[in-house]
């Protein structure tokens, strides 16, 4: 198709409707396997685990909007990770941002450390300090930009192009982000990620993962991973993402006016001792994300002040869900310590500022007035 802004790639991009038909909408593929019409005949799909023309059209348009190689879909973000990480053998070594998504940390902890990959904890947001563990084992450095869940922001390009001297991959999680608000592959990452569960599906009612690939070489490894480990996302989630990802500008637009706005209301609470989001000036890493993100989107996170209980908190919010997850048209607050991140064990998640007393809030589309006025409420309660 002829180049176009995103806005009209969300909507356009990938397989735009279907040419067999004239239906605006992609079909739903909703089979295992295809009619061959010789033996040993060449045709674009024999099973699909292999290939589905729903999947195709959502792994299209991924890598269109990321500026990538190829696309593809998973069951889920970890599913996606997982696979990626299978590009790794024993005895490599992983640098990871400080503080990653705790199925993240968790994945390389518990199953792949068992294998003999390595991984080490590092604040990539800190160019100097990631150089010095650029020992010969390490061939990757996963980033979180925003991490999840301090907001650390990392200088996605700066970390891309010290890897290339040494040789060793960038593999971006772009979840809090989305290609609508940073591409990390037009940085000079070679692998982008996503829980795509959140923002790009965007409505709370699928499960899928995505990566995208910078390179011919890295597409066909991975397309070789994918169909040899599975972990594929079925036809019918396939369209509802690619439905959502339709959205995702609209949404988005709506989830940063909201967030800017609860962002500053946080900020004037004697309840509330700090605020951690990317869209505040006085953030660290402002500057940074201003260049590589247009947007500062829309989680905050924040820690109680002394005097005030966190179970009080939660307790007293009525609009606002208290629930796993992120990215939906609904707000969430979650409780990193005992729900996203609890696989860390808690010395550790204390040492990276994962307290307590620390709340994540996802906020979503609904009107920014009622938004305040569940957390006056609940803060107003959590006073001891």
């Amino acid at each position: 198709m002829a180049e176009h802004l995103i806005n009209t790639k969300l909507i356009h991009g990938g397989v735009d409707g279907d040419e067999h038909t004239g239906a605006v909408s992609v079909p739903i593929y909703q089979t295992s396997t295809y009619r061959q019409k010789e033996l040993g005949g060449k045709v674009p799909y024999e099973y699909s685990r292999t290939g589905n023309p729903t999947r195709e059209a959502l792994e299209k348009l991924i890598a269109e909007l990321e500026e990538g190689t190829a696309g593809f879909a998973f069951a889920s973000g970890m599913a996606a990770i997982t696979t990626v990480l299978l590009l790794f053998k024993s005895g490599d070594k992983i640098l990871i941002s400080n503080n990653v998504y705790g199925g993240t940390f968790r994945i390389l902890d518990k199953v792949f450390k068992q294998f003999g990959l390595i991984y080490k904890i590092v604040d990539t947001s800190d160019i100097s300090l990631l150089e010095k563990e650029l020992e010969p084992s390490v061939k990757g450095i996963f980033i979180e930009s925003p991490a999840n869940p301090l907001l650390t922001i990392t200088d996605i390009k700066a970390v891309s192009v010290l890897a290339k001297t040494y040789g060793i991959l960038t593999i971006v999680d772009n979840t809090f982000m989305t290609p609508y608000l940073q591409k990390p592959l037009t940085l000079g990452a070679d692998i982008v990620v996503h829980s795509a569960t959140k923002y790009l599906g965007g409505h709370s009612d699928l499960i899928a993962g995505l990566a995208v690939t910078g390179n011919e070489e890295l597409s066909a490894r991975l397309a070789f991973l994918q169909n040899a480990t599975g972990g594929i996302l079925e036809p019918f989630d396939s369209w509802l993402l690619i439905r959502g990802i339709k959205t995702l500008s609209v949404r988005l637009d709506r989830h940063l006016e909201n967030a800017s706005y609860v962002a500053d209301f946080l900020r004037g609470q004697k309840s509330v001792e700090q605020v951690y989001y990317p869209g505040l000036p006085d953030f660290k890493g402002y500057e940074i994300h201003q260049k590589q993100a247009s947007g500062a989107g829309a989680i905050i996170s924040f820690t109680l002040a002394q005097g005030f209980d966190i179970r009080e908190f939660y307790k007293h919010l009525e609009l606002i869900i208290l629930g796993e997850s992120l990215g939906g048209v609904e707000s969430l607050a979650c409780h990193p310590a005992s729900m996203t991140h609890a696989s860390i064990p808690a010395e550790l998640r204390n040492q990276l500022g994962i307290t307590d007393n620390l709340v994540r809030l996802s906020i979503g589309i609904e009107d920014k007035r009622d938004l305040i006025k569940d957390l006056e409420n609940a803060l107003s309660h959590s006073s001891i």
